[in-house]
């Protein structure tokens, strides 16, 4: 690096951090021009001034790097609120300016840029959706390398650079993400560089990495497979020099890892990837003391170390010696604009302009054949039994064949438990450790990824769809609650970024819940908790979409539909049990298109007139139910009228979601008055929620999982959370709006099998025939 690099990197990392800190402080004077005034300065408390020191050392490089190489590359800022060092650099390159062009690159965009930060209709105080060059919110810590690792899967050329910040390295899902290296492949996938910048403190105290020995954060590193690169100081322009020194061993040791394996001259082990341990002091060249107290190097440097300066002279007069301390008027000319030092680089070589980082721009669509290849032939409606989701593997095979560069199912060691192991027959699952003779379908290049880890899972593919590629996210219900929180945050994302028109819409994250709270016969009550359903309903619609498929076909239908989609979160649930097949694909595709509808072959609702009673469902297992007590009742209650109604589409029994049922269509199924007994997959308040607005909607009266479960078999479940068949019959006579004859007769027929039930499937250990076997065709 000769002096000339040092002068140009010194100059961009002083800009970028003069930029930070008047957005942290100022109102005006954002060129300090003359002394700061009181009413000209503001702190935002917010303001995450300790760890934005380290966010622009590693960026200044990594831009120079991306400059004199020609490297593909995103940035990723794992530290929280370290936004202002990111939203400065893009303001510096240009991109901020080119993307929100009122905030020109001159004083007057400057003063919008600092006014804008933490500020009401401005941004947030972390790197966000809002940001240039962004694929990661900083808002919730631990999932920098996850999105990293999954942002270079099928992308050779790409290289991410990702900042861990160590207060985010204490975190559950970073902890578990270091072994992103032992699925990464050097031939097809690109490389992730994870810069553990250690300053040693958080928000109120040290952190665990800061504070160990470093040969033991050393061997830590080591034993997860890295080759640890370490820079040390605050010394300058020392640290310049030996930051470069790392950063270009990092970078010729990845090229050299990539040649090799490209070239076939490796030895076919996994390499030992470079990564960088950054320890820089927190807070480093702002205040060194406040008060008399030392802020420079601890924990009092995480926010605002200078909390008074609007009402104390002296914090004033420190915050103007610190920025002066920048050299400002050698960064920017009279009129407030950078100077030739810092105008590279330009285009896409600059990292706020990644094209990978607004992945949307180059995202192709899926190749998907017709489902007729995969449907499952339906004679009658419940009279075949498939396992559906064996049926979806065997149409995520072909869509590996046909996009063998952008698309990945991941799943949690379950891909052929949750019968989707078809995949398998195509591509292996990826593993760059030790591969032995007797292992199946593992590879080093294979291209299914399976980690026992909920997080590493959901993170992946978050980072591959948002730098424009499309997948499926397959785990058990119960346990999609482990990361249920990303699930969330990526709505977020999705949600602020649908209302950014310079974000184009990136592939869907698609999620598949199995093995699910009513079909797990020897798991018991731990798995059983359809909690994720309930989590996503509760958020805005706009970007939420939940599907609830009665069977293989719908399933398929479904499936089509959300891998087809852009910028959503598609939720399907549907157990990987045999079940019954209700509808044809044709039936499949009207309905699920539709979102529900009548199944006239089911209910008894023949002549004019609104029927008595309307039998409603939603989910597989609330589908065998309802169809079954309406069967009951058909037989022995035929003069009650029974109306069955499947619901597919989840949010469509919502007035406010863009999937809703139009109005009249809505009163069509359900009438205006007729009271309905909905049976539903998850807690029964969320239909509540949903129907909310439609008319009169406390006629609807829902039964669904209520916290009751064992190890037990499938009908128990529905015994024990009140949604049986016998229930249903019950619940709809006592609802109907007539009570025919021979009414409680049925109802005491109703509480005689349920307690033979009870009797019966504790001395036999599974339910009885006529239930286990039961079909439409009887």
């Amino acid at each position: 690096m000769t002096e000339q690099d040092v002068e140009v990197v010194d100059a961009w990392w002083r800009a970028a951090m003069y930029l930070t800190v008047a957005q942290i402080y100022l109102q005006e004077n954002a060129l300090l021009r003359e002394p700061l005034a009181v009413g000209h300065v503001k702190p935002r408390l917010l303001g995450h001034w300790g760890t934005s020191p380290g966010l622009a050392l590693v960026y200044a490089h990594a831009s120079r790097l991306v400059r004199e190489t020609g490297q593909r590359a995103v940035y990723l800022a794992g530290p929280g609120h370290g936004g202002p060092a990111l939203v400065a650099a893009s303001w510096l390159e240009g991109t901020w300016s080119e993307t929100y062009p009122d905030l020109t690159r001159d004083a007057a965009g400057l003063r919008r840029l600092v006014r804008q930060f933490s500020t009401p209709g401005g941004i947030p105080s972390h790197v966000s959706v809002t940001t240039p060059g962004s694929i990661h919110e900083g808002g919730e810590l631990g999932y920098v390398l996850l999105h990293a690792f999954g942002a270079v899967m099928d992308d050779p050329d790409l290289l991410a650079v990702a900042v861990v910040g160590d207060g985010e390295a204490e975190t559950g899902p970073l902890e578990g993400s270091w072994k992103g290296i032992s699925f990464l492949d050097p031939v097809r996938d690109g490389a992730v560089l994870p810069v553990l910048h250690l300053n040693g403190a958080k928000i109120s105290g040290p952190t665990v990495l800061g504070r160990k020995d470093p040969a033991e954060v050393r061997a830590l590193l080591t034993g997860h497979g890295y080759e640890v690169l370490e820079v040390e100081g605050s010394d300058l322009p020392g640290m310049h020099h030996r930051f470069a020194a790392a950063l270009s061993t990092a970078w010729r040791r990845i090229r050299e890892i990539q040649q090799a394996a490209r070239s076939g001259d490796s030895d076919g082990t996994r390499p030992r990837w470079p990564m960088i341990v950054l320890r820089s002091p927190k807070g480093w060249t702002g205040p060194h003391e406040v008060d008399g107290v030392l802020v420079e190097g601890t924990f009092r440097s995480h926010q605002v170390p200078l909390s008074r300066v609007r009402e104390d002279p002296a914090h004033l007069a420190l915050l103007e010696r610190w920025l002066r301390s920048y050299r400002p008027e050698e960064l920017f000319d009279e009129a407030g604009r950078p100077t030739t030092t810092l105008q590279d680089p330009v285009g896409d070589l600059r990292l706020s302009a990644a094209p990978a980082a607004n992945g949307g721009t180059t995202t192709r669509p899926l190749v998907l054949r017709h489902l007729r290849d995969y449907a499952v032939d339906v004679p009658a409606p419940g009279v075949v039994q498939q396992e559906s989701t064996r049926r979806l593997g065997r149409m995520l095979r072909d869509v590996y064949v046909d996009n063998p560069t952008s698309f990945r199912l991941f799943c949690p060691d379950e891909t052929t438990s949750n019968r989707l192991g078809d995949v398998l027959e195509v591509s292996d699952r990826a593993f760059a450790e030790r591969v032995d003779p007797g292992d199946v379908h593992l590879a080093h290049d294979g291209r299914v990824m399976e980690v026992l880890s909920e997080h590493s899972c959901h993170g992946w593919l978050e980072g591959y769809t948002l730098t424009g590629r499309h997948g499926l996210f397959a785990t058990y219900e119960a346990f999609a609650m482990v990361s249920a929180s990303q699930t969330v945050q990526h709505m977020k994302w999705l949600e602020e970024a649908a209302a950014l028109p310079w974000r184009a819409p990136v592939p869907s994250l698609n999620l598949l819940l199995t093995s699910t709270a009513w079909r797990n016969d020897h798991n018991g009550f731990s798995h059983q908790g359809p909690g994720l359903l309930q989590v996503v309903l509760t958020h805005r619609g706009s970007v939420t979409r939940v599907y609830l498929p009665p069977d293989a076909n719908c399933l398929l239908a479904v499936a089509e539909h959300c891998l087809g989609s852009r910028s959503y979160v598609n939720l399907v649930v549907i157990d990987k049990q045999p079940q019954l097949q209700w509808l044809d694909l044709e039936a499949a595709a009207a309905h699920c298109a539709a979102g529900a509808g009548t199944w006239d072959w089911a209910g008894h609702d023949d002549g004019p007139g609104e029927p008595d009673v309307v039998l409603a469902c939603a989910g597989d297992t609330p589908t065998l139910e309802t169809v079954a007590a309406a069967q009951i009742l058909r037989e022995r209650l035929p003069r009650l009228r029974t109306r069955v109604v499947n619901v597919v589409d989840l949010m469509s029994l919502s007035p406010d979601h863009p999937h809703a049922l139009a109005e009249t269509y809505f009163r069509e199924l359900f009438t205006d008055t007729v009271d309905v007994v909905l049976a539903f997959h998850g807690f029964p308040g969320a239909i509540h929620q949903l129907v909310h607005g439609r008319p009169d909607p406390g006629r609807f009266h829902v039964r669904g999982f209520i916290e009751q479960g064992t190890t037990t078999t499938p009908f128990d479940m529905t015994v024990l959370n009140r949604i049986s068949r016998f229930h249903l019959v019950i619940e709809a006579i006592e609802r109907a709006r007539t009570t025919p004859p021979g009414a409680q007769a049925v109802v005491d027929w109703c509480h005689a099998r349920l307690a033979e039930h009870h009797a019966y499937v504790r001395e036999h250990f599974e339910d009885l025939p006529e239930i286990r076997d039961w079909s439409l065709e009887g």
